[in-house]
């Protein structure tokens, strides 16, 4: 029977790197750390590390026995802060998932009121930007990108909160940064900055626009999220495309315009299982979906803001 204690001082020690350095960290005897490590190995009947240096570091052997333990103590963790919220009289438990940009813009007001109106409810949120294929890998609800016409399958029920349109960001001193809108096709010979290091739907869902509009964008620089890629426009590094719910708080020096002829739109839903939709908590966090969406529609108009005198390039 591995002991889990010493689980965690082997992996403390494999995290930093030297006996000296967990026995710091955990408070221990050098000493202390060396007898637990040494248990461990006899226990397992294997050579878990090797000397490196002045450090130590996991044999292979090692590295299995470690990545063991994080799932162990990860499991552990859990049951940890079950018996936590029963101590405390949490006996409830929602899980809700979300992409970037919904966690940005409507996720705080969501966790207020579920924080506020439900105290004996455990919140787990988690990011994700696809919808699992295994209903049973689903959080209770989650809010995603889908195409109109989506079918959450059985056990689910899909709730639309908004279509939303692309919009075009851009330098503040840009010819097309006070245009209401600009037409898909002007866009071509500019210097696109690819936003969405996941190749996900909504990328695709902007090609197929750009196809359709008789053009493929270069990407002239890669970001890997939409603050990255705004921040480069801000540079004067290119123009990104993106949906308007991630345009909503530009920084200074940029400006964002509405992309048309073709319009591309991504539809977002929050996607509720069937055995929590009617409990209080979840009708809650699907009321607050939508009073975030209705409080702050994203792409009603042209979004600016003015430059200013000397503005430097941002830092990604």
């Amino acid at each position: 029977m591995l002991d889990v204690h010493r689980l965690r001082i082997f992996r403390s020690v494999v995290a930093s790197g030297s006996v000296a350095a967990a026995a710091s960290n955990l408070g221990y005897t050098p000493s202390a750390v060396s007898q637990h490590v040494t248990a461990l190995q006899r226990e397992t009947g294997l050579t878990l590390l090797e000397r490196a240096g002045r450090g130590v570091r996991p044999t292979a052997a090692g590295l299995e026995v470690a990545a063991q333990a994080d799932r162990v103590l990860a499991r552990l963790g859990e049951a940890e802060a079950v018996v936590a919220d029963l101590r405390s009289g949490r006996t409830g438990r929602l899980s809700i998932a979300y992409f970037a940009s919904v966690g940005a813009a409507w996720l705080p007001r969501v966790v207020r009121r579920l924080t506020a109106d439900f105290p004996g409810v455990r919140l787990d949120l988690t990011l994700s930007e696809q919808i699992a294929d295994d209903p049973d890998a689903r959080p209770d609800l989650q809010v995603a990108v889908a195409q109109t016409g989506f079918r959450a399958g059985a056990g689910f029920v899909a709730h639309h909160l908004l279509d939303d349109p692309y919009r075009a960001v851009v330098p503040a001193d840009h010819p097309r940064a006070a245009a209401a809108e600009v037409d898909l096709a002007d866009l071509a010979t500019e210097r696109w900055i690819d936003n969405d290091f996941a190749r996900g739907w909504c990328r695709r869902n902007l090609l197929e626009a750009c196809t359709a509009a008789g053009f493929s964008p270069r990407f002239d620089v890669e970001a890997h999220d939409y603050p990255t890629a705004i921040a480069m426009v801000r540079a004067g590094v290119g123009i990104t495309v993106l949906p308007a719910l991630g345009a909503v708080d530009l920084p200074p020096g940029t400006a964002s315009v509405s992309v048309v002829r073709p319009e591309p739109v991504r539809s977002i839903f929050v996607v509720v299982r069937d055995a929590v939709a009617r409990t209080p908590a979840a009708r809650a966090a699907v009321e607050s979906l939508q009073d975030a969406v209705a409080a702050g529609r994203p792409g009603a108009g042209p979004r600016r803001t003015l430059p200013t005198a000397g503005v430097p390039a941002a830092t990604p």
